[in-house]
């Protein structure tokens, strides 16, 4: 009966105990293209950066969303590369739900311009305030990666501000190797760019 009893208990902190009634449960983290669905999530993402006063990133977030087909529509296109203003590239934006809230959203730039090169680079990406210090822009960055690479991207440039302390340590926890730094006068502020080595896909 002994032995049984100890059988039954699983030590602390091992892959058998039971789980802590008070501990919340982990969210379900989906990575998926735009939807009508989350309409409503998404605008309120939006409304969180304006209420904090932070600029809306990735661009996308400034797109009129009042007609979400439209909205969705436009988005496509882009993706395709049609209907983009001149020296504008492909690009394609994804979204990062828990729990079907949108907690981030990331955009994908198919190339660069010599623009792009001097900031923004390949992918920008955005996490809601009220869901960060999660993890989220790692994710959400991580996901973003698997898409360029199938995208045939051997390498990607990322940019983003000096004092961005948790967009640095997205890049970083994906590869990131920093490439150079400069003041950007319209911005006000130093910008870092980085590289992340994609490799060669051998599956």
């Amino acid at each position: 009966m002994k032995l049984a009893v100890k059988l039954a208990r699983a030590p602390t902190g091992c892959a058998g105990r039971r789980p802590d009634p008070l501990e919340p449960p982990v969210p379900e983290t989906v990575f998926e293209r735009p939807q009508i669905g989350l309409a409503d999530s998404y605008r309120s993402l939006i409304k969180e950066f304006e209420e904090n006063g932070e600029e809306l990133v990735p661009f996308p977030l400034t797109f009129p969303n009042e007609d979400f087909e439209a909205f969705l529509k436009r988005l496509e296109a882009s993706s395709r590369g049609e209907g983009i203003p001149e020296g504008w590239v492909p690009h394609t934006t994804y979204w990062l739900v828990q729990d079907g809230v949108v907690v981030a959203v990331s955009n994908l730039r198919h190339s660069l311009t010599d623009a792009l090169r001097r900031e923004g680079g390949h992918i920008g990406y955005g996490v809601r305030p009220s869901a960060r210090r999660r993890g989220l822009a790692t994710e959400i960055l991580k996901r973003t990666l698997g898409e360029a690479r199938e995208l045939g991207l051997n390498e990607v440039l990322i940019t983003c501000g000096s004092t961005n302390a948790g967009s640095i340590r997205a890049i970083l926890n994906n590869g990131g190797e920093f490439l150079s730094e400069e003041f950007l006068p319209e911005r006000g502020e130093i910008v870092k760019r980085y590289r992340i080595n994609l490799g060669t896909d051998t599956t």
